[in-house]
């Protein structure tokens, strides 16, 4: 089902900015396992973790565990150290793209559009997920966390900047309301997706997204206003 919360037609944009972890790719499980694993070690009660976790897919590491967990800085920083030090080690099943969205990347640039991705996700793990995937043919940027991009908003400037386009001529798609937030902050408008089972259609919308969708075809008809 397609919810429009804007009369704003955003077929007309050129450029389509996605978010990577449950958006394009179904990281929910390997992350939530890697971090109630992580959590459990560090004596969290398993109650909390199991109720909460879920919460972890989305924003940025290592503020999320600081968010979610109420854990302070320091902690959360040695917390992401042992997370990282287990997710890095997982393989490609840890990162597979949801079904149809090579399709319909291949079917947008095939539109015409310049299709990028933007991602809180630490860069060398987004060109990993890229290569295991075999996507780098569709996309014209993929642009993660790094020393010199440090937030969601700067991301997703740095990949519409990588394809020559205006922020006014991009549209952003993501599953959390911290994609419609980064993508408000550069003044563009956001489209969230449901089939990460990541955020909710409420979350969304109240977040301001102009569309939410549950499938990629829907995502498709939202667009490339078919």
């Amino acid at each position: 089902m397609i919810t429009r919360t804007s009369g704003l037609d955003v077929s007309s944009r050129q450029c389509v900015v996605f978010d990577y972890d449950g958006t394009l790719a179904d990281t929910k499980p390997g992350i939530v396992s890697t971090a109630t694993s992580v959590l459990l070690d560090w004596g969290l009660d398993a109650d909390l973790v199991a109720r909460k976790v879920d919460q972890l897919v989305g924003p940025p590491f290592p503020q999320a565990f600081s968010q979610v967990f109420e854990v302070s800085a320091e902690d959360a920083a040695e917390i992401t150290r042992r997370y990282r030090q287990i997710y890095s080690s997982c393989g490609a099943d840890a990162w597979p793209l949801f079904d149809g969205v090579f399709q319909m990347l291949g079917r947008l640039r095939g539109a015409g559009r310049n299709v990028v991705v933007a991602s809180s996700k630490l860069q060398w793990l987004i060109d990993r997920g890229v290569a295991d995937n075999n996507i780098g043919g569709v996309l014209d940027a993929a642009v993660g966390s790094s020393e010199t991009v440090a937030t969601k908003e700067a991301a997703i400037l740095a990949a519409i900047d990588a394809t020559g386009r205006a922020p006014s001529q991009a549209i952003m798609v993501g599953d959390r309301f911290h994609d419609v937030d980064g993508a408000a902050a550069c003044g563009i408008p956001c489209v969230g997706v449901l089939w990460g089972n990541t955020g909710t259609r409420e979350e969304l919308e109240r977040a301001g997204a102009v569309a939410v969708v549950d499938t990629v075809d829907e995502l498709e008809q939202v667009l490339l206003g078919l």
